[in-house]
């Protein structure tokens, strides 16, 4: 009867909660929502609601469109076939990306097992190190990265975006995190079995680590697709190697009518990305932390 008694407050409860997240989750959603809306709206259509910025006052809201007066794929034409700069940099974000994930895929998860699985003098060295790069923004390490790229003939090329980010430290930190937990049972039973250090690894550490592995993949996905500062800094004087992330500040100075279709054909891929992953990213985080 105690029992009973707390359950409809605790209802109560929950569907307040709902109602709030559900309220946040559609603010955040909004811009999305209206970036894929606006990307079916004419251009014509665009440019004139865009001409509506700064004749407002500050009391006073830009209308909303809903409702486009014809839908229209002339946003897609324009990016995908007419003027193909936006669909140039789209494919140099996804060459980067593959790139990226391709080389962290072999290094990143071999440097995490070698961090938790083996015992060597200057291993927690090692590792703090690994963590005090970690926590240093991106600034702090431009200079040095900037040196070492210029002294082995890599800046403007596009290893300058490559190589660094292979040994991203935090995905080497959330890696390990999770393979400390990995009982050793499960290595000295797979040694029984004939298999070696790089067998433990193929069978025991990687299948094990599953979902940290997803979720590394996805988190990553959207570090290298959102990259702004690195192309600008390591590729200052080849624009023409800059990714998408880079061109939407210029886009907006002079409009044209096209930014929602490229800021959706921009979007799409990590939005997909994420929800292949999402399961993965959930469960890694989860059982990284209760480690």
């Amino acid at each position: 009867m105690h029992l009973d008694h707390l359950r409809p407050g605790r209802t109560k409860k929950h569907r307040l909660s709902r109602l709030c997240l559900t309220v946040v989750a559609l603010m955040l959603l909004m811009p999305v929502g209206l970036t894929l809306l606006y990307s079916f709206f004419s251009p014509e259509e665009v440019l004139e609601q865009l001409q509506l910025r700064g004749s407002f006052s500050e009391a006073r809201f830009m209308p909303i469109l809903l409702i486009p007066r014809m839908i229209s794929m002339s946003q897609y034409y324009e990016v995908l076939l007419k003027d193909n700069g936006i669909l140039q940099r789209f494919l140099l974000s996804v060459f980067y990306e593959v790139a990226v994930v391709a080389g962290q895929a072999v290094f990143i998860p071999a440097l995490a097992y070698a961090l938790s699985a083996f015992r060597f003098r200057g291993r927690n060295a090692l590792f703090l190190l690994m963590m005090l790069l970690m926590l240093l923004p991106f600034q702090v390490t431009m200079v040095p990265n900037m040196l070492m790229l210029r002294a082995l003939s890599l800046l403007d090329t596009v290893w300058a975006l490559i190589l660094p980010m292979w040994f991203a430290p935090f995905y080497v930190f959330l890696i390990r995190q999770f393979m400390v937990g990995i009982p050793r049972e499960l290595y000295e039973a797979c040694q029984l079995d004939g298999a070696g250090t790089i067998g433990c690894y193929w069978h025991v550490a990687l299948p094990v680590s599953r979902p940290v592995l997803g979720a590394a993949a996805a988190l990553s996905f959207a570090d290298i697709w959102n990259m702004i500062e690195q192309p600008l800094t390591f590729l200052s004087h080849r624009e023409d190697l800059q990714p998408l992330s880079t061109v939407f500040n210029r886009l907006i100075d002079v409009p044209s009518g096209i930014e929602f279709a490229g800021a959706a054909l921009y979007m799409l891929p990590a939005l997909f990305v994420y929800l292949f992953f999402l399961e993965d990213i959930v469960s890694g985080i989860q059982l990284t932390e209760l480690k």
